[in-house]
């Protein structure tokens, strides 16, 4: 019987030809060739709980399938990708040393243009079949980059906004759009930040309020353009001209980062956060950096969400290893458990109506929090722009308010 080849034939995406075969043989045979295999897996290592979760996935994927997964600690998942592009560059088609990414946005979308990924896989994967791709739309379009296969979802965030009950007492007190947050900061000189914008996370929240100042919503769907950035975002900055002088030390210093603006909140010497991970007030508490008293807001009209994403290089010299993995990473438990305020806390890709009732009694048995919000809270995420309105915007940003 011939072996069957995991090749990259073309740039453009081809369908691996077990994924055209019957899917229970196709997906013993990839079990087979799995087995014994060493998955390096480029991750980003910021964050302890993820790391954790990492290293549990991979003692799994070891008993289970005698699939071992080394974590490859990254600072920005562009080493990765400079690396993949590197072995291009060198003619380094097989055997490369990188076999499975943790990515989204600009990322995943130059390496699916340059053709530096090996799919579609997604299809083949028998846990897909749980993935929710009419509701949760960021799971299948990343930054307005249709996704077509090429990588694999795995965890999802959400905009969201931290409080502290003790000091906003009442749930209807808290601004639930960006017009409201303006009138709310004029009330409360001084009690409101942002991170740095030069941090994703404070470009992330000029990038929310613009979705809901812009007029025309689906024109940050397409990219910026020297044309149109200026009357598109007008509306933006005519809002954070109002907004930045009753910011926190009068908008002329800002906390780094995520974390920074949280220890600010801790203090007390602001009132409201911005997070792009729900769960973020409910585990911070469960870690005493926050009070108990901290509560989770959305606006009205919803917020942005995106679905970070594994993806196997073309050159990956696992790939059947990385698509284990990838399938395990989807599994209803292997979900509940990331999603569980104990060990990542991340919102999970599935649409659980799909799963059975046993796997969706593991979702209700998650540990619980007065500080998580609610799906109906949450409500259905937003898409996220275009990757060029956020790049343009935080340089329009050090242009006006750094001199």
């Amino acid at each position: 019987m011939q072996r069957r080849q995991f090749i990259l034939l073309t740039a453009a995406a081809v369908a691996p030809s077990w994924a055209l075969a019957q899917p229970v043989a196709a997906w013993n045979e990839v079990l087979a060739k799995a087995r014994g295999q060493t998955v390096f897996w480029n991750a980003w290592a910021g964050d302890e709980k993820t790391n954790a979760f990492i290293a549990w996935a991979g003692e799994q994927t070891q008993a289970r399938y005698g699939v071992h997964v080394q974590h490859v600690r990254l600072k920005d998942t562009a080493e990765a990708v400079t690396r993949v592009v590197a072995e291009k560059s060198a003619g380094r088609d097989r055997d490369g040393s990188v076999d499975l990414i943790w990515i989204n946005g600009p990322n995943f979308m130059s390496m699916k243009q340059q053709g530096l990924l090996y799919g579609p896989v997604s299809q083949a994967l028998p846990n897909y079949r749980y993935v929710d791709t009419a509701r949760k739309r960021s799971n299948v379009i990343d930054f307005t980059t249709p996704v077509d296969g090429m990588a694999v979802p795995w965890r999802m965030a959400q905009i969201v906004f931290v409080y502290d009950s003790a000091r906003i007492r009442h749930p209807a007190e808290v601004p639930r759009s960006a017009p409201a947050m303006l009138d709310w900061a004029v009330r409360h000189q001084g009690r409101l930040t942002h991170p740095d914008v030069s941090n994703f996370l404070g470009s992330t929240f000029l990038k929310q309020a613009l979705c809901e100042l812009v007029p025309d919503v689906p024109v940050l769907q397409l990219p910026a353009t020297d044309a149109n950035f200026s009357q598109v975002t007008a509306p933006l900055w005519a809002w954070y001209d109002q907004l930045r002088p009753v910011l926190w030390r009068k908008g002329q210093q800002f906390p780094a980062n995520g974390p920074a603006q949280r220890q600010l909140l801790n203090d007390g010497e602001i009132d409201i956060t911005i997070s792009f991970n729900p769960t973020e007030a409910a585990v911070s508490v469960a870690a005493g950096l926050l009070p108990a008293t901290v509560r989770t807001f959305t606006f009205t009209k919803g917020t942005i969400g995106n679905t970070s994403f594994v993806a196997i290089p073309y050159n990956a010299k696992n790939k059947e290893g990385a698509l284990v993995l990838s399938d395990f990473l989807l599994e209803p438990a292997t979900q509940a458990r990331a999603q569980d305020i104990k060990q990542m806390g991340n919102l999970n890709v599935l649409d659980l109506a799909r799963i059975s009732a046993a796997d969706r009694a593991l979702f209700d048995k998650l540990t619980g929090s007065p500080a998580l919000p609610s799906a109906e809270e949450l409500g259905a995420p937003l898409l996220e722009p275009h990757a060029s309105w956020m790049s343009r915007i935080t340089a329009e940003w050090q242009k006006r308010y750094t001199r």
